[in-house]
């Protein structure tokens, strides 16, 4: 497993960690990070799903609707993001390898309102396994790796190693926040009801 803490630190740029990796490399990146979820969920219960942690540094800067901004994520709504952010980025980075120019996003989210089973959250792990894969296994055998985008203005450009390994660091990002959701869901089941 990459340690991706340096990067979201500043002390490293993301295309240095991104050298010399293949294809296959990335394969088993996300192949890990997949199974780092579900080890993480192992234990998850369907209450766990939709249960609504303390988040007082909840800042959804990309929230749908105003008064979600600052609302605590729920594990289903953790899942059902990071899976979507890794799916987008390696359809990204398979348009890039193809040599394409990116035009916009490449994104669907299952709306997390409607997950409520823990087993629903494995089974979008397993599929989001499957796609990243399936689109890693469409690259040419000669990927374009000079192909690069910018998802916004003041990001450095991105190729397609770079671009799949964005959305490796997004999960990563991620996996401390299921951890805390998982572990007050935890404690609230076994507190002593008023």
């Amino acid at each position: 497993m990459i340690d991706f803490a340096p990067v979201r630190r500043k002390e490293t740029a993301l295309e240095d960690i991104a050298e010399g990796l293949t294809r296959d490399d990335l394969a088993s990146l996300a192949g890990e990070m997949c199974d780092v979820f579900l080890e993480l969920i192992a234990g998850a219960d369907d209450s766990d799903v939709t249960f609504v942690p303390e988040d007082p540094a909840a800042n959804d800067t990309f929230a749908a609707t105003a008064e979600e901004v600052n609302m605590p994520w729920t594990l289903g709504h953790v899942i059902v993001h990071w899976t979507a952010s890794s799916e987008e980025s390696a359809a990204l980075a398979l348009t890039l390898a193809r040599g394409v120019d990116v035009t916009g996003r490449s994104r669907y989210e299952v709306p997390w309102e409607q997950v409520t089973e823990a087993a629903f959250l494995r089974e979008r792990i397993e599929e989001s396994r499957r796609m990243q894969l399936a689109m890693l296994e469409a690259w040419p055998d000669k990927p374009d790796l000079d192909k690069t985008y910018s998802p916004r203005e003041g990001a450095r450009p991105a190729n397609a190693v770079v671009r799949f390994l964005g959305g490796l660091n997004h999960a990563d990002a991620h996996r401390d926040q299921v951890r805390d959701v998982l572990a007050q869901a935890k404690a609230a089941r076994s507190a002593p009801s008023a």
